[in-house]
């Protein structure tokens, strides 16, 4: 029973991570059907925002140091999304559907990134001090849950809950919803879509930044720390379906656990490829993932 709660947790910890990476991914490809490689580098820098606010706390505020991830997030949350808004402003805008151009765009975008990450912070990794309050964990039938695993799942509840808040309540949430299911009429009814286009890549870039911000908790961090993910994240994406949340929420906690339980009987790697195989043949037979968007079309 202690080993089967701890697969479990582990394979629920390692989805919430691939669902909080991948469901800013899933805004922008299922809106904007934009191959996005640079994502991981948005990753990576909600993780050295991170990183900075860690060293202004521990130098300038000591005291208030158990506390800078609450200030981390949603800094992290807006210096990503205003780095995702200024490729989209200059980049991505003038790559629409031109898929390999933006494939191409963006890789380069990301390697560009990385150098600038190098040369501020050098090249080694480097760690971020957890807050006191995340030692230790809760013991559970003899299973000890990381408070730092609890902290990540707690982050990405909330984030889900605020993402789908947003796109079912507010005006512009379902403007991005119907420019999703149907462009072209939603155009013809007055929703500006060059607007939508760019708040929806500054969103998911601010989702990516708190993801990294998360990462920072459970490693070390370094300039390719999202180049580990991204394959993993459009996995999830395609798996779970394109352009539903709730297809990437399943998606997301579904690849953690076969992963999990998969590389307890075996290896990483073995994981890695049985995974692959069985969405390989899981989208044979359901190509449009484990959940399909209805719209109404004309023949």
């Amino acid at each position: 029973m202690e080993n089967i709660i701890t697969q479990l947790f582990n394979g629920i910890s390692l989805g919430s991570i691939m669902l909080l990476i991948a469901i800013g991914l899933a805004i922008t490809f299922g809106l904007m059907k934009v191959i996005n490689m640079a994502h991981g580098e948005l990753i990576m820098i909600g993780a050295y925002t991170t990183y900075v606010i860690q060293n202004i706390f521990s130098t300038y505020f000591p005291s208030l140091f158990s506390y800078y991830y609450f200030i981390a997030i949603p800094i992290s949350f807006l210096v990503a999304g205003f780095i995702g808004y200024l490729i989209e402003k200059f980049l991505i805008q003038y790559l629409y559907h031109r898929p390999l151009d933006s494939l191409l765009a963006t890789w380069g975008v990301s390697l560009i990134l990385q150098q600038a990450a190098r040369t501020i912070f050098g090249a080694p990794n480097v760690a971020v001090a957890a807050p006191s309050w995340l030692d230790g964990g809760v013991e559970v039938l003899g299973a000890v849950l990381p408070y730092k695993r609890l902290f990540i799942l707690a982050i990405v509840a909330l984030s889900v809950f605020l993402l789908y808040m947003y796109l079912e309540k507010s005006a512009s949430g379902r403007k991005i919803r119907a420019v999703t299911l149907n462009r072209p009429m939603a155009s013809c009814l007055g929703v500006s879509v060059r607007k939508v286009d760019a708040m929806a890549f500054t969103i998911g870039s601010g989702l990516a930044g708190v993801a990294g911000c998360a990462l920072t908790a459970i490693g070390s961090i370094g300039p390719t720390i999202g180049t580990y993910y991204i394959v993993d994240a459009f996995m999830v994406v395609i798996f779970g379906g394109i352009g539903k949340i709730i297809g990437t929420v399943f998606g997301g906690f579904g690849v953690g656990l076969i992963s999990t339980f998969v590389e307890y009987s075996s290896s990483a790697t073995t994981a890695k490829v049985i995974v692959f195989l069985f969405i390989i043949l899981f989208l044979q037979w359901r190509p449009s993932g484990i959940v399909t968007v209805k719209t109404r079309t004309l023949d």
